[in-house]
Order: structure tokens, then sequence, then C-alpha cells
């Protein structure tokens, strides 16, 4: 059986894990004969490469000796770097000079220190792809595909992810506002995040009693090089308990080593098929198989989600059409393209996009995603938009607009129904909002203000955060009932 060689890392952006996540594109860490390649045109040979290689260094000479002001010349190199990526219009084709390289490394082994948000590139839009669970951007309410468009009061137009990246990490403790564009949200939103440790724990699992059915759980919440071990620990334990079923969970899981999908594939996806296919520029395939025989004894049902990128992709589409289960919730994010990470002779490291990546069937699922076979949508209020308050700004009744509706799903989700949430604030919202106010021990007076906004707005994410209002949880379970023997 054919199997990845090398460090092979599924990954959606190079330098994320900065901000947050290890990633989710499929990049190949490649082992070379030689340890380092000395320049990016080593490999050039024809003479028109070797030509414009020559003009970039006496371009570059020009500059140096002749500019008005004194350059320094690893940035011009660097810019010149900068644009042969940008030409490649490509979001997950990237350069990290040394110091990038080695923090995206030690990213997928340890914890660090930012907000907790996987970010790529869409055109020329700095964008969320998907935040960590438990993390300081999920818990102020960043969602995938969220533009950011400021950083810390200063326009993003015109920074490259790199840019980017380095002003929204930052120690422990200090704070980074966000200015997002959200699709179907007409104002810009405004985000303050403290920033925290990210651990890199990934792999979370329990049971679950459901109807007298011992149903194991086991969330990824990415692919790190220890989430094969910390997944086959997890399993062995649920199949010790005598489980009936298992739900595998990778919502919001934006990528990470390759190497571990192929592992945890082995203990769960038979040999019938490929885990996964890459694909060269010419069309010729390469598949890579399972070492596992049989299926489980026991029922298994995916849960996918927006934030499912990648690695998570992959290993979705081999539980799908490699074994047969089912995949439960909504369309995965669709990043089906890979990534060669080559490191240069002063460590910096270039990700170039050489590969597709096929599911089984040989399906791409670039930028379309992997459907579900049974959809399922969370509750509005898992979706609500934080609403943000002008100094001194309140809500009351026969107001109207996006604000009201959204606060009008917060208190749904808070247990206090004000029977709409078109953004019209009537008689029935106000009642709402005094019902939550004496609740949360505030002022009952019937009107949003920026405390009861807060308390809402914190016990909207509680809400989130419990088991009983996981509408694809309870699907999943009820999907692996239906198939036990």
């Amino acid at each position: 059986m054919k199997k990845f060689s090398g460090k092979v890392v599924a990954l959606l952006m190079a330098l994320s894990l900065i901000v947050g996540a290890a990633g989710s594109f499929a990049v190949f860490r490649l082992t070379l004969n030689r340890p380092h390649v000395s320049t990016p045109a080593t490999e050039v040979s024809s003479a028109a490469a070797d030509s414009e290689a020559s003009k970039v260094k006496v371009i570059h000479d020009l500059i140096e000796r002749d500019y008005y002001e004194k350059v320094n010349s690893d940035k011009l190199y660097n810019g010149a770097i900068k644009g042969m990526i940008e030409a490649l219009d490509d979001p997950f084709s990237s350069y990290m000079n040394a110091k990038l390289a080695s923090e995206f490394t030690q990213s997928l082994s340890s914890s660090f220190q930012g907000i907790g948000a996987e970010v790529q590139m869409v055109g020329d839009k700095v964008s969320i792809v998907s935040p960590i669970k438990g993390s300081p951007a999920e818990k102020a309410g960043l969602k995938p595909n969220d533009q950011i468009v400021s950083i810390d009061g200063k326009s993003t137009e015109g920074f490259d992810i790199n840019e980017a990246v380095s002003k929204i990490r930052g120690e422990k403790g200090t704070t980074v506002k966000l200015g997002i564009k959200r699709p179907g949200v007409s104002r810009e939103l405004t985000f303050s995040i403290k920033r925290d440790d990210i651990p890199i724990r990934t792999v979370e699992s329990r049971m679950i009693q459901n109807g007298g059915q011992s149903i194991g759980y086991i969330a990824i919440t990415q692919f790190n090089e220890n989430t094969d071990k910390e997944f086959a620990k997890a399993l062995k334990s649920l199949e010790d308990r005598k489980m009936n079923g298992l739900v595998l969970d990778v919502r919001g899981n934006p990528g990470g080593y390759l190497q571990a999908v192929e592992k945890m594939a082995n203990l769960l996806v038979p040999n019938k098929k490929p885990i996964v296919q890459i694909e060269d520029r010419e069309g010729k395939k390469q598949p890579f198989y399972s070492t596992l025989k049989t299926k489980k004894d026991y029922p298994v049902v995916c849960l996918i989600d927006e934030g499912s990128a990648s690695a998570s992709e992959i290993l979705a589409g081999a539980l799908h059409e490699g074994a047969g289960y089912p995949l439960v919730g909504v369309k995965t994010f669709g990043k089906g393209t890979v990534q060669q990470g080559i490191e240069l002779s002063d460590r910096s490291e270039l990700k170039l996009t050489t590969n597709r990546w096929l599911t089984p069937d040989g399906n791409w699922v670039h930028k379309k995603g992997l459907k579900p076979t049974v959809s399922v949508k969370q509750p509005s209020y898992f979706y609500v938009t934080p609403p943000a308050l002008k100094k001194g700004e309140t809500l009351k009744f026969d107001q109207t607009g996006d604000n009201v509706a959204d606060f009008q799903k917060m208190l749904i989700g808070a247990g206090f129904d004000p029977k709409r949430s078109d953004g019209y604030f009537s008689r029935d919202t106000e009642k709402a909002v005094t019902s939550f106010q004496q609740s949360a021990k505030l002022p009952a007076t019937g009107v949003i203000d920026q405390k009861t906004a807060n308390e809402l707005q914190a016990m909207t994410m509680k809400a989130v955060g419990q088991e009983n209002n996981d509408r694809q949880l309870k699907a999943a379970v009820q999907e692996v009932k239906e198939e036990i023997k």
C-alpha cells in the first residue's frame, strides 16, 4: 500500500498558525535528497529562465547602487519573491521568512499565543476560515468567511497575509481590534479580542447515553503530530467501554498533518478504495490506501460544517466514499489543492501549490465542499452577529433594524422568546427583554443598553455551548441509533 512519506501536511494557510489554527490546505513538507535548496533559482535550467533571473539581479543591483535612498538588499529580494507569488493569484501559495517558518512548524506541535482563528487570502481580502473551538476568536463571535478589513483601526487594503498575521498576533493578555465585513450584513462589525494561549489539544472524547445505547463521541479540532495517537487511544477507550456506535466530529477543524489523517483512516476506513488521491498537473493520480481490511462492527457518523477544511474534508470524504458512512451537518469549506513546503538555505520556506487532492471516488471538492448526506443547520442564534451598540445607544419599542433582529435571535437562545426575529422591536420583544433583565439582575427597563447587550451575548454563547441545543449532534446520534444492528 502507498503511504505518505516525509512530513505531509494538510493546511489551509501557511501563516495562519500565528493567528490561530495550524491550517487546512494540503501541504507536502518534502524530504529532499539534499537538506536545503540554495536559492529559488537554483533548479532553473532553460536559457530563457536564466535570462529572466539575470534581469532580476540587474534590477536589484541598479536599485541598490543608484536609488536615491539606501535600500536593504533582503527587502528587495523578498519583494521580488512576493511579486512572483502574487502573480500566481493563488491564496495557498506563500513565502515565509525564517522566523515565520519556524513559528509555523512549532505551532503544529505545541501551544502558541494568538486569537485562535485560521485565516487565508480570498482575492485581496484577509478572510477567516475557521475559529478554533474555545478560542478567543470563537468566543468573540468570529465566523467562517468573515473578511478582516481593518486591524487596530488601520485598513488591511494592500496587506499580504504576512502583514495581516504579524499585526493580529501578539502576547497573551493584549488586545487586538478587528474590523469585520460579514457576508449578508450591511454594516461593518468591530471585535476587540484579547489574545491568549491557544493550546493544541486536538482530541476530545466522551460517551453519550441515549435511548439505552452507548454512543461514542470524538471531536478533532485539528490534525497535529500527536492527533493520531490521541485518537487511537480515545477510540480504544470507547471500544473497551462497549460503545454501540461512534460520532466523529470535525466541525470547525481547519486541518493539519495529513499523516494523522492516514493513520486515523487506517482504523476506520477499509482498503477497498483509496483514502485520498493526489493528482499532478498532467492528470496522473496517485492513490493512498488504508491498511484496514474490514469495516468496524458498529456504525460511524461524521459531523461536518463550513469550517471543516482540507484535511478534515479528506477524512470526511474517506469515511463517506471509502466506507459508506453518512455525513451530517452543512457543506464543508472546499479546499482541494496540495502545496509543497520547501525549506531554503536561509531557513525561509516556500509553499507552492503543485497538486490537487481528490476523494476516493475522484471528486474534487475545491471551492465546492463536501455536501452532507443529512443536512442539518443549527438554531439561528448559533449564526447571529454580535450586535454593536454605539456609545450611549439603546434599542427600545418600535425601533427596527438588523441589530434588533440579532438581539431577538439571542433572546431565543437565552430562553426568552420574543415571538419574532424580523427586526421589529415589538411589545413581545420588550417583554422578553424585561424578563431577561430580571433574570440577569439588571434594571428591568425593557430597553436594550450596553450592559444588557453584554449579558445577553454571554448567555447566548453559553447556550451555543450546551449539548442539548446542538441540532447537528442530535441528528448524528439519531443517525447512529438508526444504524445500530
